[in-house]
């Protein structure tokens, strides 16, 4: 098993194309969430609540590429156990992805704070501004990267997030189970375990 992990985190890596760009923008706190100065409304009590404090907002979205998504389709075709493999792998490397992105907009404001990095979905920020998120990004141009009707990213293997911007500490600065907006109704506790961003 160690072998074929090792083999497929390899080709995943061969086949990856890792892409990202991000877009800085002022918000304002309004009563139905958090609006950016392009007139995007975050919707929302708990992007609010995450963004306390927060002056700016940097948008951000990733993807590993086309490429990756149709390797793991290829071995769907062939060997579920390697598919699943590989699938893991990307997902392991796309979140690497994000974390390198998150040092790089960290390291432009070198003065300022930072909460968790959070997503459509997350809480209760709807997947419906998938769309208009990645259009401020004018990520279908730049990366081939879209949102399905039912708000799914195309590639497969892409994130799409956001990091508040603040001039003083925040309490959201590290994210826990007991901060998360998923709360008691999410399957991981439920089950026993943890989503592993904790």
């Amino acid at each position: 098993m160690k072998q074929m992990v090792e083999a497929c985190a390899d080709q995943m890596v061969k086949m990856a194309r890792p892409r990202w760009t991000s877009r800085a923008l002022p918000i304002s706190h309004q009563k139905e969430g958090v609006c950016l100065s392009s007139g995007l409304l975050l919707p929302g009590k708990d992007i609010s609540s995450h963004l306390d404090g927060c002056h700016e907002v940097v948008l951000f979205c990733a993807t590993l590429s086309s490429q990756v998504d149709q390797l793991i389709r290829q071995a769907e075709s062939r060997d579920m156990l390697r598919a699943l493999c590989l699938d893991c792998c990307a997902t392991a490397a796309v979140e690497q992805l994000c974390d390198w992105v998150e040092e790089q907009i960290h390291a432009q404001y070198p003065q300022c704070y930072f909460p968790f990095r959070y997503s459509p979905g997350y809480g209760d920020l709807p997947l419906s501004v998938q769309g208009p998120f990645l259009s401020l990004l004018d990520a279908p141009r730049k990366l081939g990267l879209c949102a399905s009707s039912s708000h799914i990213l195309t590639p497969r293997k892409s994130v799409t997030a956001l990091i508040g911007v603040a001039s003083a500490p925040v309490s959201s600065a590290k994210r826990s189970c007991i901060s998360c907006p998923a709360g008691d109704h999410c399957q991981y506790r439920k089950a026993g375990g943890h989503c592993g961003s904790a």
